[in-house]
């Protein structure tokens, strides 16, 4: 009997014994395990796998990543375990024998081996196996299966037309089962899918979902009929197929049904005539408890109904409901946020609508055309919301001012009662919920074994103390003096439950500040000139919102109220004129009367400026463009290129108070910077940057002051000089000669001597002519590699007859003639480096 059964072991004998021995084994033993981790991991993959419902769906559900794999590292180890099975029953039990195969189970290896291969998404490995099993197995009852999985594999591996052909040869030379004539169909519709053909997927999705034993594939398959007939626009077609959809009902995965009943709905107008049959469609979905997992959806479509009719109170309750019911539907979220966005904007709430805003990019994949469109809404707002801030504080502090004595006692103490009014309701509402909730602890087994225990070691005691303690005195850390009134409620995270920050007193009024009248009287200003400020900045953010509003949003009206107001509140005379000018614009658009009052406004009153120009000959101002913002900048840049910086920093005020409003002023704003920084040093500098990138923090230019701030201000904010002890050091030299800014002309022949003598002595230095100061400037000869060779050229000049140069000069390295450019302390440098120490 041993004998035998070693016998039968070969795998080089073709014995009856010898191939069912092996049959067996693959089948019962190697191959039965590989199935079992091959169908765990389809379900492992199945049940983290998420459809897009507001996309068109794959035919097949499998997340599929852009990477092609070539190897199983970091892969699914249930498709890792039935890879090695099929390994190991190839390896073991393959009956190879005079270039036959014998064991009648090793196709099904080959074929475990490949769909291991395609769900672990490596794919070349996989068309390697189907392959091997085509070309090895020509009488194999696994073949039509093979060839169906070997497309499936070409398709992924981006050759949608290869396998339609293969499948088309497949169709006509061999017959098929009814779920292999399904899965081929369901191939062949991914591919024309892929390839841009929604109407010939449509009619091979047809037939794979007649043909499918498998309910959830024929679900599947209606589902994406009925979604390509939306995208080609036939909506009763549609709902046709998600109608076959419903039903399949508890056939066929619940989701696929869901979503047909909300598609049918949104394929679906709203009239008279069925605006109520629709509303009891979706609250009965709202309310089948079977549908609970996709309340978020339904809420959201509930929605979009009310929002619809004109039920705005009702939609919002349904968009919150839906975010609050879903947490992985990103797309779900975004449209909610989106939804809410866009009705606070159009009823002015910019701030709700900013957060709502920025909630919306947060549920997008950034650098996608709709993240763009959402970031420049966005930023736009974000401008609004910090003008409209300003406005607010401003007209509530002024209000304050313009009152009364009497009558801000009046507004303060109705104010104080009103605080005092929501502070009791919320600790009663507070005190009532802990008691019930309390309470309801209290009866419970747990509670009722805590009953007549020590305070600390009674839960209920306990858990009512800490509350009490929570709302009096907030989250206190463990330390002494934690009663003082000077500290700091802290707050806690409700991710990680640790403090995460806290409130600066300074910032937050105590409850005692908060009922005082004293506390709100002292706070109002009492100097005239902190409210003229005041004032100034609130008509400077009405106009910035009125264009804003102008340019941006198209809100004609709401930028006409901004810059009327403008107008009615004495601004500034660099206000008026494109304040008036804007106004007449919107008028002419709007159709308005007002447009020619504001037009002889203009010429009558300022006939000078260049608005008058452009009303009074359109066609004469806007063919000669010497007058432009644009023209003006290049000419000052040029300016600023020739180191005219005193003219620059006068000029560029001059135009940014001319263009007021114009895009241009913030790039006016960053070359002043700039002329100030190579005027003035650093200090100015920094104060000039950081008032651009505060000033303008959503415009480019306001950017790259705000990342110039963070990272080149730094680097330049070094003042200590390199040591240059030692006359052989290396590196980059200069040698430096002083002259007054009134002393150009020597200068410049200076300058010009200098270049004589380079080109004399072949050497490759450079000359340029550097402005310092108001007052000084310097002739400077760049690139010498040594201070030797520097004090060498020096010497040269001074002695040599042809030259006989002996204007003031000094060697400074490269690194310290930088940091008395930047920071102007030419004085600190002779002290430090040049006087020798005693």
């Amino acid at each position: 009997m041993l004998i035998m059964l070693i016998a039968a072991c070969s795998t080089k004998k073709d014995a009856f014994i010898n191939r069912n021995w092996h049959a067996l084994n693959t089948k019962y033993n190697t191959l039965y395990n590989g199935n079992i981790a091959f169908e765990k991991g389809r379900e492992e993959l199945n049940s983290n796998y998420r459809d897009d419902f507001w996309e068109v769906l794959p035919v097949e559900r499998l997340e599929v990543t852009e990477e092609i794999k070539l190897d199983s590292e970091d892969n699914n180890p249930n498709f890792i375990i039935a890879e090695e099975k099929a390994t190991k029953a190839i390896q073991k039990h393959s009956m190879d024998i005079k270039d036959e195969e014998r064991n009648p189970q090793t196709d099904e290896a080959f074929l475990l081996l490949g769909k291991a291969r395609y769900f672990d998404q490596r794919y070349i490995p996989a068309l390697e196996s189907f392959n091997y099993i085509l070309r090895k197995y020509a009488q194999s009852d696994k073949l039509n299966e093979a060839r169906i999985w070997r497309e499936k594999t070409n398709m992924r591996l981006d050759n949608p037309e290869l396998a339609i052909k293969n499948l088309k040869n497949l169709f006509k030379y061999d017959v098929l089962k009814d779920q292999e004539y399904a899965d081929a169909n369901a191939v062949l519709a991914q591919a024309y899918l892929n390839l841009g053909a929604a109407d010939t997927s449509i009619q091979k999705l047809k037939i794979a979902q007649g043909y499918t034993k498998k309910k959830a594939e024929k679900g599947r398959y209606l589902f994406i009929i009925g979604q390509l007939y939306n995208q080609l626009g036939f909506k009763d077609s549609a709902n046709y197929a998600y109608d076959k959809v419903i039903a399949l009902n508890r056939q066929s995965p619940r989701v696929y049904m869901i979503n047909a009943h909300l598609k049918k709905i949104q394929n679906t107008a709203i009239t008279n005539g069925n605006k109520e049959e629709l509303l009891e469609y979706l609250t009965d979905l709202e309310e089948d408890r079977e549908n609970r997992p996709f309340l978020d959806k339904v809420f959201h479509e509930i929605g979009q109904y009310h929002l619809a009719l004109g039920s705005d109170s009702l939609a919002l309750a349904y968009y919150n409901k839906s975010l609050r019911a879903t947490e992985t539907d990103k797309k779900l979220n975004a449209k909610n946020y989106e939804n809410l966005a866009e009705y606070n904007f159009d009823k002015n709430k910019y701030k709700a609508s900013g957060a709502y805003y920025d909630s919306v990019l947060t549920n997008l994949t950034e650098n996608t055309k709709k993240y763009r469109a959402i970031k420049k809404k966005f930023d736009n707002l974000e401008d609004v919301i910090k003008y409209e801030d300003i406005v607010f504080k401003a007209d509530s502090v002024i209000v304050l001012y313009e009152m009364s004595p009497e009558e801000r006692v009046t507004y303060f103490e109705t104010h104080i009662a009103e605080l005092k009014r929501k502070a009791e309701e919320a600790a009663l509402k507070e005190e009532k919920r802990t008691t019930q909730g309390i309470a309801a602890f209290g009866d419970t087994k747990a509670g009722k074994k805590n009953k007549g225990k020590f305070y600390f070691y009674n839960i209920t005691s306990l858990g009512y103390g800490k509350n009490e303690f929570k709302t009096r005195w907030g989250e206190r850390e463990l330390e002494d003096d934690w009663r003082w009134s000077n500290k700091a409620k802290a707050t806690r995270s409700e991710a990680t439950g640790e403090l995460v920050a806290e409130v600066d007193p300074s910032q937050e009024p105590t409850t005692e500040e908060k009922y005082s009248l004293d506390f709100y009287m002292d706070a109002i200003p009492t100097d005239e000139g902190v409210i003229d400020s005041l004032r100034t900045e609130r008509n400077f953010a009405n106009y910035q919102l009125g264009l804003i509003y102008k340019e941006k949003f198209k809100e004609n009206m709401l930028a006409a109220d901004k810059l009327e107001l403008v107008l009615a509140s004495n601004p500034e005379e660099r206000l008026i004129l494109p304040s008036k000018y804007n106004l007449y614009k919107i008028y002419e658009e709007s159709g308005s009367p007002l447009a020619t009052t504001v037009k002889q406004d203009i010429i009558k009153n300022h006939s000078d400026s260049r608005y008058a120009e452009i009303l009074l000959n359109p066609q004469a101002v806007l063919s000669d463009s010497s007058d432009s913002p644009d023209k003006k900048y290049t000419e000052l840049y040029k300016l600023f290129q020739n180191q005219e910086f005193l003219n620059v920093i006068t000029k560029s005020q001059e135009y940014i108070n001319r263009f007021t409003g114009d895009p241009i002023v913030p790039k006016f704003e960053m070359l002043k910077a700039n002329a100030i920084g190579r005027l003035r040093g650093f200090e100015p500098f920094k104060e000039a940057l950081n008032y651009v990138a505060l000033t303008y923090p959503n415009n480019p230019e306001g950017k790259k002051a705000e990342q110039m701030v963070a990272e080149q201000l730094p680097k330049l904010a070094v003042k200590e000089f390199s040591p240059e002890t030692g006359s052989k050091g290396t590196g980059n030299w200069k040698v430096v000669f002083p002259f007054k800014i009134s002393d150009n002309e020597s200068a410049l022949k200076l300058k010009k001597r200098l270049e004589e003598s380079i080109k004399d002595l072949k050497y490759k230095n450079y000359i340029s002519k550097d402005i310092y100061t108001l007052e000084d400037q310097y002739v400077v000869v760049h690139g010498f590699k040594s201070k030797d060779f520097a004090l060498g050229y020096a010497e040269l000049l001074k002695n040599n007859k042809d030259y006989r140069i002996k204007d003031e000069n000094f060697v400074i390295l490269s690194s310290n003639y930088k940091i008395i450019q930047v920071h102007k302390n030419i004085d600190e440098y002779k002290s430090q480096i040049l006087t020798p120490k005693p």
